[in-house]
């Protein structure tokens, strides 16, 4: 049996679409940019971000020389922090990487079926600033990207307030990206996608953003390949009667703080714990900075759900396929073996959600909207295109496939298909060819 101590104010924000106006202003956008380039991309940051670059060049890319001035401003503090949390990510990414493995075995003899890894030439990476710099982005999209081998990465990252957000554009330099821009939106993820006279094209897009880089993402999507359709930030936190319930409410919030429209949801076996939980978020909201995302968010989308047992839990934590699932329970791997649905998950008290935002390495662009029934986040795997070749150097084997082939391909009509079969088994096993009298 379940029941809701808080059940969620409107309609999750998980299940909601783009808005019409959204869709209508995002394709219009990228109609402008596909046939006026440059110039339309200048406008739309003049209008959207009050920013037109005021150096010499004109440029909104940053030169060598502007990105070592703006980095020397940056406190030493933040670029030991950046380094080490580009560390773990880069760990991370690398074992990754090793675990994805190329191969080529004998089928029959001399059939050689074979498997490559060939990191796509060219990514972009979208850095959002609005209401937060998000530094973590960088590390994420960039550096996962040059830890699988992509040759050129860009990044853009809008200026905030007008001003150059100099920890961002250190994380990036440091991350590997090979061209910075400083431009945002809509703007810079379409010039990325489609080029202009002075942005080559990438092949394709990751990172976070608002619901205008999300629309742009998704309708770009097949002229260039993206990481994944992001919604609002999600957080589901699921908890026995041993966990703090002070822990509880202030990772809750934790995520919360993302938007007015990130739901929050606790799933717990206790009714104290979960009471508990309530009461210690309405002692902290009115303290915290970013209340007025938090507040929002939980009294619209927070939820709060009481069930018997762990196993009702875990089975009702994956219906939300929540990207981010957190676990304070007794025996928290359990979870593991028990839920399927999840962008990430996190166990114990020991870690939490916020950790995998911003240091500890795994990565944070994580499926939203329920996506996590059907796929993971962005990882090393995601730059490269898996492929696979062939090759058959025994004429027997050749003779065999081709006898097989002619057969198989006449069963679906395709008669074109089949004659590849049968020219093969005709001149390495003088297989009769019937519907060729004579071959010159």
């Amino acid at each position: 049996m379940t029941f809701a101590l808080k059940a969620p104010a409107t309609t999750s924000a998980a299940t909601t679409t783009s808005q019409p106006e959204v869709q209508e202003k995002v394709a219009a956008i990228i109609s402008d940019i596909r046939t006026r380039g440059d110039q339309a991309v200048r406008e739309y940051s003049a209008r959207f971000d009050q920013w037109e670059p005021q150096w010499e060049s004109q440029s909104f890319r940053l030169s060598p020389e502007q990105i070592e001035e703006i980095v020397s401003r940056v406190p030493q503090q933040v670029i030991d922090d950046i380094r080490f949390v580009q560390q773990q990510v880069r760990f991370f990414a690398e074992r990754q990487l090793e675990s994805m493995r190329e191969f080529e075995v004998e089928t029959l003899p001399g059939v050689h079926l074979g498997q490559k890894h060939i990191p796509v030439a060219a990514a972009g990476a979208y850095v959002p600033g609005g209401r937060y710099p998000l530094l973590a982005s960088a590390h994420m999209t960039i550096l996962t990207a040059k830890t699988a081998g992509v040759p050129r990465v860009v990044a853009c990252t809008p200026p905030i307030r007008g001003e150059v957000p100099d920890a961002t554009v250190a994380a990036m330099h440091l991350a590997g990206a090979d061209e910075i821009y400083l431009l945002g939106g809509v703007q810079a993820v379409v010039g990325m996608a489609l080029g202009t006279e002075t942005m080559a094209p990438v092949d394709m897009l990751a990172g976070p953003g608002n619901a205008f880089v999300a629309e742009a993402k998704r309708q770009l999507y097949g002229e260039i390949g993206i990481d994944l359709f992001a919604g609002p930030t999600e957080i589901l936190i699921v908890a026995d009667e041993t966990a703090d319930p002070f822990v509880v409410a202030v990772d809750l919030l934790s995520q919360a703080e993302h938007g007015p429209d990130s739901p929050a949801v606790l799933i717990t076996t206790s009714r104290d714990l979960g009471q508990a939980v309530l009461d210690h978020v309405e002692q902290l909201l009115p303290g915290m900075p970013t209340r007025a995302n938090a507040e929002p968010a939980w009294r619209e989308h927070g939820e709060v759900h009481v069930v018997h047992d762990l196993d009702a839990a875990y089975e009702l934590a994956d219906t939300y396929a929540s990207e981010h699932v957190q676990i304070l329970t007794a025996q928290p791997r359990a979870a593991l073996a028990k839920m399927r649905n999840y962008g990430a998950l996190f166990l114990g008290e020991g870690t939490c959600v916020s950790y995998g935002d911003k240091v500890i390495g795994t990565n944070h662009v994580l499926p939203t909207r329920g996506a996590a029934r059907y796929t993971g986040g962005l990882w090393v795997g995601k730059y490269l295109k898996t492929v696979t070749y062939q090759e058959v150097t025994d004429t027997a084997s050749s003779a065999r496939l081709g006898e097989v082939c002619g057969r198989a391909a006449r069963v679906e009509l395709f008669e074109g298909h089949a004659r590849s079969g049968d020219v093969r088994a005709a001149k390495y096993a003088d297989a009769p060819l019937p519907w060729a009298a004579s071959r010159s």
